[in-house]
């Protein structure tokens, strides 16, 4: 069997999973796995990017998609103007100073002044900013935060299409990525992941108390959609006609159109950040990251410099993630920074990667599919497989009860399974790179 035909062949049986489920569960449900899946592939394909490419192991991945989804809020929602008036002002003056104090630090720092100089006079320049932004910003702060908390009690965003923050969560994660990258990635593999799992913590815990940007816990609701709503669609004539003419339920034929909208939006941002990958794979410059990936040391002594390649990969594949996080946010209409939990969900995309081969990009599309296909699957499936196991026994067994109450966790089971199965058939996974 070719590249090709087996390529065919396995996203072909995908399709005829979520095909199975429109008919025997609902379509609803179907093209909501599609959606989600479309999302996962994309995320996966930003970390494709970085270990397949270049070998870099980020374990921050959530807290740039956190940051993609922040980009949601701040271009998205409407600007709350009571707020602005009480401490928009005081906030803006705060990080204006925090913005000339940073300006000044760099200039000391790459002057040619003394090493003990620098050692005084930045950490003092430090200082007094931190005391500078807490005597100017704290006020205003905590009269946003105290202006109606249950409602708004933060300063909105600017009100825009939401689509602009897709973009704007890209170069947000590709941002914050470039100062993370400048302080992590000369650290040893191991380290790196340990540093940027840290530097994850740190956006998703600042994202969780900073009320006057996001909310903190009491999550961003009603962020406007790119797609028509259900309720403004069942409320057209010309949809209610041909609801009527072909005998089609008005509530449920309204969600299917939402969910086939989002879906044609994210496929299109999928497809053509593929196509971007395939090309930059093939070209001198894919060639290039894989030489330095495999051989550091003699892409160095070729002339290569190693560190810029690798933060040049690390800001493009984080860029992609923050995207993923902002399309994300957009698809379930809230920003909710606790369900940002790095350890966990990281974890699962670099399972979506390793099971589909790092450094493919198929491999990144069906890991996406296959991974979060399962975890959405494998609590139905499971509970379905259990009841079917136990079905000798009586309702009030005990085992059966037991086995039947934790169902729900068979998405684990099946995870870990399936990685197994994966990393003993397939050890390079589902496409392995090409030669």
């Amino acid at each position: 069997m070719t590249d090709v035909q087996r390529r065919f062949s396995i996203f072909s049986t995908f399709f005829l999973a979520l095909i199975f489920i429109g008919f025997f569960q609902s379509w609803n449900v179907a093209l909501g796995i599609f959606n989600l899946c479309l999302i996962s592939a994309t995320m996966a394909l930003g970390v494709n990017i970085q270990l397949g490419y270049a070998g870099i192991f980020n374990a921050g991945v959530m807290g740039f998609a956190a940051l993609g989804g922040l980009s949601a809020v701040l271009i998205a929602h409407p600007p709350v103007s009571e707020t602005i008036k009480l401490g928009g002002k005081g906030i803006l003056f705060a990080f204006m100073v925090l913005a000339v104090g940073s300006a000044i630090i760099i200039f000391i720092y790459k002057s040619n002044q003394t090493s003990r100089f620098k050692k005084i006079t930045i950490p003092l320049i430090i200082l007094i900013l931190l005391v500078l932004f807490n005597l100017i910003g704290s006020p205003a702060i905590k009269r946003v935060e105290a202006f109606e908390p249950a409602a708004t009690g933060f300063l909105g965003g600017l009100g825009l299409p939401i689509l602009f923050s897709w973009l704007v969560g890209g170069v947000l994660a590709g941002f914050v990525a470039y100062f993370i990258g400048k302080l992590t990635l000369g650290l040893r593999s191991d380290y790196l992941a340990i540093a940027t799992l840290g530097i994850a913590e740190v956006i998703i815990y600042f994202l969780k108390n900073e009320n006057w940007l996001t909310r903190g816990v009491k999550n961003v609701n009603g962020l406007p959609r790119p797609v028509p709503y259900e309720v403004d669609l069942q409320g057209n004539k010309w949809f209610i006609e041909i609801c009527e003419r072909y005998n089609f339920p008005l509530i449920e034929t309204s969600s299917i159109v939402v969910k086939i909208s989002y879906c044609l939006l994210f496929s299109g941002v999928l497809i053509t950040l593929f196509i971007l990958s395939e090309i930059a794979l093939k070209s001198p410059w894919g060639r290039m990251m894989r030489a330095i990936r495999d051989n550091e040391i003699s892409a160095r002594a070729m002339g290569k410099n190693v560190k810029a390649r690798h933060l040049e990969i690390f800001i493009i594949g984080s860029g992609i993630v923050g995207l993923a996080g902002a399309m994300l946010t957009t698809l379930e209409g809230q920003f909710t920074p606790t369900t940002y939990q790095p350890l966990r969900f990281t974890f699962t995309v670099w399972v979506m990667v390793i099971i589909g081969g790092t450094g493919n990009n198929y491999g990144s599309l069906i890991g996406g599919f296959l991974v979060w296909f399962l975890w959405v699957e494998a609590e139905p499936l499971g509970l379905y497989l259990v009841e079917l196991l136990t079905s000798p026994l009586s309702d009030t067994n005990p085992l059966r009860i037991q086995l039947t109450t934790n169902a729900a966790h068979m998405r684990y089971i099946m995870m870990g399974l399936l990685l197994l199965l994966v990393l003993r058939f397939a050890p390079k996974g589902i496409f392995p790179e090409g030669r």
